[in-house]
């Protein structure tokens, strides 16, 4: 049963690696509201300053630029943010509660171009911040990925499907770094008994996604704004389920304070092909564009679409957003980007 959606009395200390991510970010946003003192660690790869500079002066927030790839250490990291911990954390004599692992390349156009640090990520990072989390007696948190189910031969994907993974592909050095990170984190669970919590996230959407960032939807949304071809791959039938940001934030809160330890998709089941997704972002963004067709990405995946009773039993949780709601509230996140920095098109996943 889930449990009291609250926080322990005194204020809990939290670090969030990619805490400079899209998803990272609001889940920033959502602990400093719950009451949590955040540290938020990113080495800026793919997150940015900017998602969470409405943050930098709150007085439970600070921030250091890390790579968790290379050995971290909590006293180190609060001599980096001395000014802000001193004042605001008291961190010397409070544990730390929660370490929660978001850091990683997400979209196959980044993850392409920095595939072994991806790895790296999903390996040495994971083991650091799970040797963190056992040295401190925190829950530990991994935001794992439906990409584990690789190309799924069924729909919809549950978390007992061991997956069809091309473990030497290109997208290989994201789905094996977050297969593995699963492994490692229930190793530790299993060995040295840490609180872990595992969430395998579904394609999720929402305002703070780079219009570069390469994958379908935002992609089609900078495209449709442009006026631009609308580029779909191998013959669109390909399909995803869209998560809006705000329900997976909510959902991954809910397990973090749960007794579950996963791994638990989090995503919404209303599934769309690609080519539907393409015809509805033309028609909420009013475009003139026109939809051409690519060959489809090597080991791009045919069907995605996540099995969510885990989460609805233990977590009590389903989205609230559908995907044409939620179209209506990023259009205009995505006009204020491209009207601030023009930026081109990139394959779609």
């Amino acid at each position: 049963m889930l449990e009291k959606l609250r926080p322990p009395v005194s204020p809990p200390r939290t670090i969030v690696t990619g805490g400079a991510g899209f998803l990272g970010s609001h889940l920033c946003d959502r602990l400093i509201r719950e009451g949590h003192e955040v540290l938020c660690l990113d080495n800026l790869l793919t997150g940015r300053t900017e998602n969470i500079q409405h943050l930098w002066n709150h007085p439970r927030f600070a921030f250091v630029l890390c790579d968790v790839t290379k050995p971290v250490d909590l006293d180190a990291l609060l001599l980096k943010a001395a000014s802000k911990i001193a004042d605001n954390f008291q961190c010397a004599a409070k544990s730390l509660d929660y370490v929660l692992h978001l850091a990683s390349p997400a979209s196959p156009r980044e993850y392409g171009r920095h595939p072994i640090h991806t790895l790296k990520l999903g390996s040495l990072g994971t083991y650091h911040m799970l040797g963190m989390a056992k040295k401190h007696g925190s829950t530990f948190l991994l935001a794992s990925t439906s990409e584990v189910y690789g190309d799924p031969d069924v729909s919809p994907q549950t978390e007992n499907y061991w997956g069809h993974v091309n473990p030497i592909g290109p997208r290989s050095v994201y789905d094996e770094a977050k297969r593995f990170s699963e492994a490692m984190a229930m190793a530790y669970a299993r060995e040295h008994n840490v609180r872990v919590r595992i969430v395998r996230i579904f394609n999720t959407y929402g305002e703070r996604m780079r219009p570069d960032d390469g994958r379908a939807l935002p992609n089609f949304l900078t495209q449709a704004l442009q006026n631009k071809p609308l580029t779909v791959y191998g013959d669109g039938m390909q399909t995803r389920s869209f998560c809006y940001v705000g329900d997976l934030i909510e959902a991954i809160y809910r397990l973090l304070l749960s007794p579950q330890t996963g791994p638990i998709n989090l995503g919404n089941p209303e599934e769309i092909t690609l080519l539907e997704l393409a015809k509805l972002v033309i028609e909420k963004t009013m475009s003139s564009s026109r939809i051409v067709f690519e060959p489809l990405p090597v080991d791009d995946p045919l069907r995605r679409r996540p099995d969510i009773s885990k989460a609805s039993v233990f977590l009590n949780w389903e989205p609230t957003v559908g995907l044409q709601e939620g179209l209506q509230r990023i259009i205009p996140y995505f006009k204020s980007q491209l009207a601030a920095v023009p930026t081109g098109s990139a394959s779609s996943s």
